[in-house]
């Protein structure tokens, strides 16, 4: 099994994109929404730490799980520090065990679990050039055992390419919010997750394209609306967050 770290200048341009200039106070008033100040969040996949960042700022305490172990160090370095931030190196997945993690050395945002999403992406337009070439053995946990160890989440950010649903899968009782990664590169995992959610609770829905950070629809909405209203989006939306709230506000 090889092992190939994000190299510098990807870790560097994931730092320059997610810290820009003004993004931080977007982010900070479109989560807001979801956390106040003393409740837990969990951010799964939490790259170089924008995510958890934005909900320290809100007064949130967070639980950052990032398996990579060079963007691991990254997050050390900026919250290493903060007792109120945990930082996991785990896999999230449907049950607890072992599993893999394939790199992409040039662009460690779409480090993946899933081979299904890397098969996807070879035949896609946009992801030409795309290369996992490397890949590291990483404990698994769940959800749920997150949630035993550290106490129920006020919202989940999940944005684990393509393993979205396998994560979901490990989730046995509602959260009050919580959002995934869809892309149209996989829409049937994204539809796998709304499912899951809806066997969950009652939830509503709303979704927001690429890295914006406003809703793309105008009121919450149902599971099967939400659905279709993935479906139809064009390949080249190419991607978003899904955010499903037991709250209809929240989602608004």
């Amino acid at each position: 099994m090889t092992s190939l770290a994000p190299n510098a200048r990807a870790i560097g341009r994931s730092l320059r994109t997610y810290y820009a200039p003004g993004r931080a106070e977007k982010l900070d008033a479109f989560l807001g929404r979801f956390v106040a100040p003393g409740e837990l969040a969990f951010d799964i996949g939490a790259h170089v730490g924008d995510r958890t960042a934005s909900l320290r700022r809100l007064g949130a305490r967070v639980v950052a799980v990032e398996p990579q172990p060079r963007l691991g160090r990254v997050l050390q370095r900026l919250f290493g520090r903060d007792a109120q931030v945990t930082l996991l190196g785990s896999l999230i997945g449907s049950q607890q065990g072992q599993g893999r993690l394939h790199l992409n050395s040039a662009n460690p945002t779409v480090a993946t679990a899933s081979k299904a999403f890397m098969a996807a992406a070879e035949k896609a337009p946009g992801w030409e050039g795309q290369v996992w070439d490397g890949a590291i053995a990483a404990a698994v946990t769940t959800l749920d055992a997150l949630i035993e160890e550290h106490g129920q989440p006020a919202f989940i950010k999940l944005d684990i390419e393509g393993f979205e649903a396998a994560a979901l899968a490990g989730l046995g009782k509602p959260v009050r919010s919580l959002s995934f990664e869809f892309t149209t590169l996989q829409r049937q995992v994204a539809l796998d997750c709304i499912d899951a959610l809806e066997a969950l609770g009652d939830y509503s829905f709303n979704a927001c394209l690429g890295e914006e950070m406003r809703f793309a629809l105008e009121s919450p909405v149902h599971a099967g609306t939400m659905a279709r209203w993935l479906e139809a989006l064009p390949a080249s939306a190419n991607s978003g967050d899904i955010y499903a709230s037991l709250e209809e506000a929240r989602v608004t």
